[in-house]
C-alpha cells in the first residue's frame, strides 16, 4: 500500500518537474540581398487593452487588409527567449524522430491535417513534388498519440496553442469586428477554442532542392494560393521565401522581423466578412541567393472557425451595408466550416487544376462549388 502510494507521488512530482531543454534551434541571419519588399503594417498589441487602442488598431488593421492583406503582430506577450524556444521543439520534431517513427505518427485522414505530411506529397509542376515535412497537432493537444521525442514539451506546446487562440487570434478577430462595425465578439464567438473544430498548430521544414527541381518549377516551393481557414499566424523566422502578391501584380517578399508575428486572412474570412477581408494570395519560392541550401523552419497557428459554423457573411454589418457584400456563394449554398475544411484539405496539391481562360497564370478547381485559384 505504501509503495503504491510512494510510486504515485513520484510520478505527480515527476509529472510538474521542468523538461529538459531542446537542442537549440539556431537561426541563420537574415538575408543581405537587395529584394523587393512589401510594406507592411505593423500592429501593436501593447495598445488593445483600452476601447480607444482598439478603434485605433482596427484603422489600421483595415487598411492593412484592403491593400497588402498582410500586417505584422508585435507585443503578443511572448519573449524572444520564448519563441526560441518554440523553434527548438519545432526542429526537435523533425530532427530527433526517426522515419519509421514518423509513419506511425503520420496523419491517418485525408481531411484533415494531423501528424506527419512527409515530403513529396504535394504535386508542384513538371512532375516535381514537394520538398516540405509539416507536424501538424491540434489545439486540443492531447486528443491524440505524439512521438516520444515530443511528449516533454506537451504542456509547452499547449500553453502555445492557447496563446496563439486567446492572445493573438481573439484580438485580431475583435479588431476585425470593429472594422466592421459588428460587436467586438462577433467573430470570437465562431472560433471558440472548446467548440469541435481543427485550429492548430503546424511545424514545417522545408528542405533545399536540386538545381533540377529548382528549374523545372521555376523556383516555385507552393505555388501561389490562399489558406483554407480565418487567420493564420506566421512566427516570423530569418530564411526568406515567402511571397505575397501585391495589389499591383508584382510578387514581394516578406521580411522577417525578429519576435514578430506575420498575419494574413484566409478563405473563411472573405465568407464570413463578405469580401471585406479578403484572402491574401502568397506563395513560396527558393530563398535569396545568400540562403540557398539552409533548410527552413516554420512554426504557425492555423486558425478555422468552429466545425458547425455556415459560412456565410454577417450582412448586418453597416460596413458591408454601405460597400456592399461580395458573395463567394448564395447564402443557401454555403458550406460549414467542416465541409470547406475537409474539401479543401483533400483536394490540395493532389486535384487536377485547370488553366484560367480569364487571368494569365492562374490555374482553377471548384470546391464546395466555389471557384479556387492557384497562381503560379
Amino acid at each position: 500500500m505504501a509503495t503504491t502510494a510512494l510510486r504515485r507521488l513520484k510520478q505527480l512530482f515527476s509529472g510538474l518537474s521542468a523538461p529538459p531543454a531542446p537542442p537549440t534551434y539556431v537561426a541563420p541571419p537574415a538575408s543581405n540581398e537587395k529584394l523587393e519588399y512589401a510594406d507592411l503594417t505593423i500592429i501593436d498589441l501593447a495598445t488593445a487593452s483600452t476601447e480607444a487602442g482598439r478603434k485605433e488598431l482596427a484603422g489600421q488593421l483595415v487598411q492593412a487588409m484592403t491593400t497588402n492583406g498582410f500586417f505584422y503582430v508585435v507585443n503578443h506577450g511572448y519573449t524572444q527567449e520564448q519563441t526560441t524556444r518554440v523553434f527548438s521543439i519545432a526542429n526537435l520534431t523533425f530532427d530527433a524522430v526517426g522515419e519509421d517513427e514518423k509513419k506511425t505518427y503520420m496523419g491517418k485522414s485525408e481531411s484533415v491535417y494531423e501528424g506527419y505530411k512527409p515530403r513529396q506529397t504535394w504535386k508542384i509542376e513538371d512532375g516535381v513534388q514537394d520538398q516540405i515535412e509539416h507536424y501538424n497537432i491540434n489545439r486540443h493537444v492531447r486528443q491524440r498519440a505524439h512521438p516520444e521525442a515530443l511528449r516533454p514539451y506537451l504542456r509547452e506546446v499547449e500553453a502555445f496553442a492557447r496563446h496563439n487562440h486567446f492572445n493573438v487570434l481573439y484580438p485580431i478577430l475583435r479588431l476585425m469586428a470593429i472594422g466592421l462595425e459588428l460587436p467586438e465578439e462577433e467573430l470570437v464567438k465562431q472560433h471558440k477554442f472548446e467548440a469541435a473544430g481543427e485550429s492548430s498548430v503546424r511545424f514545417m521544414k522545408y528542405y533545399p532542392r536540386s538545381e533540377d527541381e529548382e528549374q523545372r518549377t521555376k523556383k516555385v516551393w507552393l505555388k501561389g494560393h490562399t489558406d483554407i481557414g480565418s487567420v493564420t499566424i506566421l512566427w516570423s523566422q530569418p530564411i526568406g521565401g515567402l511571397q505575397i502578391l501585391s495589389p499591383d501584380g508584382a510578387w514581394r517578399w516578406v521580411r522577417h522581423m525578429d519576435n514578430a508575428l506575420v498575419i494574413n486572412a484566409g478563405d473563411v474570412l472573405t465568407f464570413l466578412c463578405g469580401g471585406y477581408y479578403p484572402a491574401t494570395r502568397h506563395r513560396v519560392i527558393q530563398p535569396p541567393a545568400d540562403q540557398v541550401g539552409l533548410p527552413r523552419v516554420g512554426v504557425f497557428y492555423f486558425s478555422m472557425a468552429n466545425d458547425d459554423v455556415k459560412l456565410f457573411p454577417h450582412e448586418q454589418s453597416p460596413v458591408l451595408q454601405r460597400v456592399g457584400v461580395q458573395r463567394l456563394c448564395a447564402n443557401e449554398d454555403a458550406p460549414t466550416m467542416e465541409e470547406w475544411r475537409k474539401n479543401r484539405t483533400i483536394a490540395y496539391g493532389s486535384s487536377q487544376l485547370i488553366p484560367s481562360l480569364r487571368e494569365k497564370g492562374v490555374e482553377e478547381e471548384f470546391i464546395s462549388g466555389v471557384l479556387v485559384k492557384h497562381y503560379n
